[in-house]
């Protein structure tokens, strides 16, 4: 832990050492030190504050918000970016974003799968490795923090962030993120633990607004909220020791996490001995009641350590001043706050000066393609194969569908910006599906046509649909059909040509969770569920041409209707009648 001597004086005598005045230092001003580590306490996002700003607040963190990123958006242009902000305050700022599959707000990264498809993989050992690379690539552009992994354990996948989840079981959650928080944390990114908690198990129709789910009520006993959603933070904390955990929006029982001092305190905190620092989510305490400073008054006390305030957060430093003054936030609160911050600083080597940057050549390298391909052939899973599967290598092959050619369908959200790309022309780094049949294809004598006027000249037809791509609330559904809920509105053409066709059918479905098939199966020879696989598209074809078998399992239940509220195998109370697909079902080649 840093010593009291320098979390009081090194913000104040800074400047002193420097020109070698330090044996007269002046008396200390009780005010200057206080509001120096009010300002630790505050993170803001990168594009909403002035040079001049910034030398009044002395902010703890910065963040880039999903797709900000400096204008020379390359390993050093990223690098210098947090360097200058290193260069104008005596404490280093903490860096922050959001690599939730790969470094994706970086062009030309490694894009792995979405959570949901490794969970499909379930493997620890590739969990560590991706964690690993990510923290890499990450560690190359200068960064320090990255805010993943999402420990939700999800219950209905009509929500949003179903694809950020591992799986609708605690224990395959908390397998697999621990892992992830181990490898990343290992070559020295901090980790976070989201959302705390029980984000997964929000009822449906009490979302945020127009949410759906998204920022909701999980209306569960304590019981089960130990039993299922807490279960995963145990190891994260206890075993892979992350540095720090994120404030869910949603609620337990109408009472908003980011103003729960029993769980954030008393269970995250006592109970489970948490000690690194616990962030707000993005303007996450505008939602508890009353003004800025009371909101700020209920979350301090609450437990959080660190207010993501993007666009309030000079207002947010002047708001928590005076609340300490006017008694209404204790000196010992904001000490302990200060020295959870300090102490993520000081694991990560800020403090010394020993955070270790990443030499650039990591982005994207040929080791992390070939992990992001492995990732992508064990996440896949075979749901139906009347013999079509594998493929031969000198197939003639039609590639119809949304999915056929776009890498920005195959990331889907949370890839280049907030919401994802509806084309690839941000992901030139990036294999789609047709290339990677093409590559097979061209040195085995085969065929791939997406030419639709050739139908009667192949072998058989690989359907690709897709999802359009989305993130948190915004991709909260009521219709999981094919051509429901944000769905690609090119899927109805494309699954009707495929059905007309006579040919035999291979449909690959691009997508952030289980979806509606029970009327289209009948007319497909064999499907593959393939998740938001991201950059790599050769993995896909790897095992679909038989080089490697089908290993991937459902992660989540797959149900017949949209009423998804009951399905999971975690629910007391689930309706087995509405399952297409058993939870950890999953065919393999014989």
């Amino acid at each position: 832990m840093i010593t009291r001597y320098k979390s009081i004086f090194l913000l104040l005598i800074a400047a002193l050492l420097v020109s070698g005045c330090a044996n007269k230092q002046p008396p200390v001003n009780e005010d200057e030190v206080l509001r120096s580590k009010i300002a630790q306490l505050v993170q803001a996002e990168r594009n909403n504050f002035t040079a001049q700003q910034w030398a009044e607040y002395p902010l703890g963190s910065i963040l880039s918000g999903g797709g900000s990123r400096p204008a020379d958006d390359s390993a050093s242009g990223w690098r210098l970016m947090v360097e200058n902000y290193q260069k104008s305050t005596s404490v280093p700022v903490i860096y922050g974003i959001d690599a939730v599959h790969g470094h994706n707000n970086l062009l030309g990264a490694t894009i792995f799968p979405h959570n949901i498809g490794l969970g499909a993989a379930n493997d620890e050992d590739l969990m560590r490795r991706i964690g690993i690379a990510t923290g890499k690539e990450v560690s190359a552009t200068g960064v320090h923090w990255n805010f993943a992994p999402t420990l939700a354990v999800v219950q209905d996948i009509r929500w949003g962030r179903t694809y950020e989840s591992y799986s609708e079981n605690p224990q395959i959650v908390s397998a697999l993120g621990s892992a992830y928080i181990q490898g990343l944390q290992s070559v020295g990114i901090a980790a976070t633990a989201k959302h705390f908690l029980a984000d997964g198990a929000t009822v449906f129709g009490t979302g945020s607004g127009s949410y759906l789910l998204d920022q909701g009520d999980a209306q569960l006993d304590e019981a089960e909220i130990r039993r299922v959603h807490l279960y995963p933070y145990l190891a994260a904390i206890r075993e892979a020791d992350v540095l720090t955990v994120m404030v869910s929006f949603s609620s337990i029982n109408g009472d908003k996490m980011h103003a729960s001092k029993y769980w954030l305190t008393d269970v995250l905190k006592g109970e489970l001995g948490f000690k690194g620092l616990v962030i707000s989510d993005w303007e996450a305490i505008h939602q508890l009641p009353g003004s800025l400073y009371q909101q700020i008054v209920l979350s301090i006390n609450a437990g959080v350590d660190m207010l993501m305030e993007p666009f309030l957060w000079k207002e947010s430093v002047d708001a928590m001043v005076r609340a300490v003054k006017n008694g209404d936030i204790s000196k010992q609160r904001i000490e302990d706050a200060y020295q959870r911050v300090m102490y993520v600083k000081e694991k990560l080597g800020l403090l010394d000066g020993s955070f270790e940057v990443y030499d650039e050549s990591v982005i994207h390298s040929q080791e992390h393609q070939e992990l992001a391909r492995e990732a992508v052939s064990k996440s896949l899973v075979l749901l139906k194969n009347n013999g079509v599967l594998p493929l031969k290598k000198t197939a003639k092959i039609l590639l119809i569908g949304p999915g056929a050619d776009n890498a920005g369908l195959a990331s889907g959200g949370w890839t280049f910006s907030w919401q994802g790309e509806s084309t690839g022309n941000q992901l030139p780094q990036a294999t789609t599906l047709k290339q990677a049949f093409e590559s097979v294809a061209g040195v085995n004598g085969g065929m791939i046509t997406t030419d639709v006027t050739k139908i009667n000249e192949v072998d058989v037809v690989v359907l690709a649909l897709a999802e359009n791509p989305y993130a948190e609330g915004v991709g909260d559904a009521n219709d999981l059909s094919l051509n429901g809920s944000l769905m690609n509105s090119a899927n109805k053409e494309a699954i009707e040509l495929a059905k007309l066709s006579k040919k035999p059918v291979v449909t690959i479905l691009t997508a952030g969770r289980p979806r509606l098939i029970d009327e289209e199966l009948k007319d497909w020879d064999a499907f593959v569920m393939a998740w938001l696989y991201g950059s790599e598209a050769n993995g896909i074809t790897d095992v679909l041409y038989g080089d490697v078998n089908f290993t991937g399992k459902l992660p989540f239940s797959c149900p017949k209707t949209s009423e998804t509220g009951n399905i999971s195998t975690e629910n007391p109370n689930r309706d087995d009648s509405n399952i297409q697909f058993e939870f950890g079902f999953g065919l393999k080649y014989e």
